[in-house]
């Protein structure tokens, strides 16, 4: 396969690009080939290099900050989106769009199906389902990927975070009573890659295995590190960040194991190869 890889900065893009480069002809891109929100530079790049798989990882995913730049949001997540899809559907390409739990309200309590409606809370979600709807409408060879709380080799997360507050705290105060799960974006990679092998286009999760909140994902963090440093349960009111967030959004990759009976490590597992990784 002749693939292009959007978003190789990203966790993700870095991640995805370093698994494929000696599996299959891969080029990854970023912001200095060309701005996806502008349709003829993305255009004349894309119908250069004509790939067969567009695997979209580019986006704005600042999820508080897309609460006051709303426009931006949508011109990189939406429209930028959108522009890949139609020169997909030009050149006869697949393309894989990545998209968030953040695409669910959290009002459910048992992990959300592909079948599920989505109702976002906050800017972000908005912006990356009009994505998601933007490629429905566009282009019939597509797959849509939702996964959550990620965490990569390259790039700023939460595991990054809690090690460096680890060094500067006594006390690290976390939210407790947000539930999802944690993501190795390694572990991603082999999915999408074993999910672009096939022409099953549609919807899915691509998440690790299990469920925690913020607050054990940080605990388990410092566990896994030999860290020793008191880690204090807080709720979302008391974080009070500007962007709100779903309470619960578990995903179930349940049409992954349905169709290819492909099953997610549990995200424990990817959490300790990482942390490995790191060190």
């Amino acid at each position: 396969m002749k693939i292009l890889i959007t978003g190789k900065t990203g966790q993700l893009g870095h991640d995805l690009y370093e698994l494929l480069k000696d599996k299959e002809e891969v080029i990854a891109v970023g912001r200095e080939e060309f701005d996806i929100t502008d349709i003829n530079s993305t255009q004349k790049f894309i119908k250069e290099y004509l790939p067969d798989i567009i695997v979209h990882c580019a986006a704005y995913t600042k999820v508080d900050d897309c609460e006051k730049n709303k426009d931006l949001a949508y011109e990189v997540n939406a429209i930028g989106t959108g522009n890949i899809a139609s020169i997909c559907s030009d050149i006869g390409a697949k393309m894989v769009y990545i998209s968030t739990d953040y695409v669910f309200d959290g009002t459910k309590n048992t992990p959300y199906l592909e079948f599920d409606t989505p109702n976002p809370l906050n800017v972000y979600g908005k912006s990356k389902l009009a994505g998601e709807e933007i490629v429905k409408e566009i282009l019939d060879k597509h797959y849509i990927v939702r996964t959550s709380w990620l965490y990569g080799i390259n790039g700023n997360n939460f595991v990054k975070t809690m090690l460096r507050l680890s060094k500067e705290r006594s006390i690290i105060k976390v939210v407790n009573d947000q539930h999802g799960i944690p993501t190795f974006t390694r572990d991603l990679a082999e999915g999408l890659y074993f999910l672009i092998k096939t022409d099953a286009y549609g919807t899915y999760h691509i998440t690790n295995s299990g469920e925690t909140t913020w607050y054990e994902f940080a605990k388990k963090i410092f566990e896994i590190s030999k860290i020793n440093v008191m880690v204090e349960p807080i709720t979302t009111e008391e974080y009070n960040a500007p962007a709100l967030r779903p309470k619960y959004s578990v995903l179930d990759n349940y049409i992954l194991k349905l169709r290819f009976n492909y099953e997610m490590r549990n995200w424990e597992e990817g959490l300790k190869t990482y942390l490995e990784l790191l060190i």
